[in-house]
């Protein structure tokens, strides 16, 4: 039985008063849950005083991205040792808005997620086509690309340190969701190329997260499919109540 990760990304949202403030209302909200794994990754700036906050609960600590090095003439960019010095245990990679908007390549990707894996942190890796390549039938294609590519010359011990995260671009941010089946079907596709990969036993152990519009009224239904295994959770992580609602659907 893989137990449920589910992790709130806040993206640039959220001044650090009010990371403050969903992180205390969140503490009580869950407090006692220890069947799935809660994380949250605020925006950097808010990183210290939230991890200060949750200190001793049930709620671990992510970074939204990370570079491939320790230190060094890289202006804007923050290292994994960073997110670790602050109380990070994860970050997020790969984030189609990431590949989208500051063309982040698979080849950059896997240099990542080789550094990252190997200082400590746990990834989420986020894998999903756009509505286009899905119109197009190349669902398959695209998630085989970006799996094989991506976790290159990783080793089946070094991913018991990675989740992979299926969001469906199309849906994230827009209100449409895929069904259960859709995000049962990709789930299961990805759990088979991993098993190709990297064996069964890896391929049965890895958490595969579902991300793309989870709210509190689909949370329950896209949970209960057998390879959907958490969930990377965007505008409904922004209000305590309602990830608090998507974590109790896992339960």
């Amino acid at each position: 039985m893989i137990k449920p990760v589910i992790a709130g990304n806040w993206k640039m949202n959220k001044k650090v008063n009010e990371a403050i403030e969903l992180v205390k209302n969140l503490k009580t909200l869950v407090e006692g849950i220890n069947q799935v794994d809660i994380i949250v990754c605020p925006p950097f700036t808010s990183l210290y005083p939230v991890s200060e906050i949750i200190k001793g609960t049930n709620i671990q600590l992510g970074g939204q991205n990370c570079y491939l090095k320790e230190s060094g003439a890289y202006t804007g960019e923050i290292a994994p040792q960073m997110l670790l010095d602050v109380g990070c245990q994860w970050t997020i990679i790969g984030h189609s808005e990431r590949r989208q908007y500051f063309n982040e390549t698979d080849s950059l990707l896997n240099q990542k997620l080789k550094y990252v894996v190997e200082t400590g942190l746990k990834i989420m890796f986020c894998v999903g086509e756009t509505l286009d390549e899905r119109e197009g039938n190349q669902t398959e294609s695209v998630l085989r690309r970006q799996i094989i590519e991506g976790l290159r010359d990783l080793t089946a011990d070094q991913l018991k340190s990675v989740v992979i995260a299926y969001e469906p671009v199309w849906a994230i941010g827009t209100g449409k969701n895929a069904t259960k089946e859709q995000a049962q079907e990709a789930h299961a596709f990805i759990r088979s190329l991993i098993e190709r990969e990297f064996g069964k036993s890896t391929a049965e152990n890895i958490p595969i997260q579902y991300g793309g519009s989870v709210k509190p009224e689909n949370a329950q239904e896209l949970i209960s499919q057998p390879d959907v295994n958490g969930f990377l959770v965007g505008g409904a992580s922004l209000k305590a109540d309602s990830f608090a609602q998507i974590i109790k659907a896992c339960l």
